[in-house]
């Protein structure tokens, strides 16, 4: 698959975390956002804020894009993710699906 320029919401997920703007980060989000990390589920956007006190911003993390394309599902990219900060570090596939200017799921797995 071809590499996509970054969708607004995605670069909003980013920038937001490297900034540490909490509000802006859930912004990004749905109302009815669905983030499922490894299996653990989070809902809505006090879901979103709970997973971001404990796996995000509040673990200082830092995102870096290594790329960006587009999944077989409308309006859904997989975006390959430099982590690092004081909790997880690696690099690997997030699977966002969007809502127009927000997202409105996010799974992070194995690709």
């Amino acid at each position: 698959m071809a590499e996509t320029s970054v969708p607004e919401p995605i670069q909003q997920f980013v920038d937001a975390t490297n900034r540490g703007d909490t509000e802006a980060f859930v912004d990004a989000f749905t109302d009815d956002a669905f983030l499922n990390d490894w299996g653990r589920e989070f809902h809505g956007r006090e879901g979103v804020r709970r997973w971001n006190e404990t796996d995000n911003i509040g673990v200082n993390a830092h995102f870096d894009i290594v790329s960006v394309v587009p999944a077989d599902e409308p309006d859904t990219y997989i975006a390959t993710l430099t982590v690092t900060g004081d909790g997880y570090n690696g690099t690997g596939p997030m699977t966002f699906r969007l809502d127009g200017t927000r997202i409105a799921s996010l799974r992070i797995s194995e690709g």
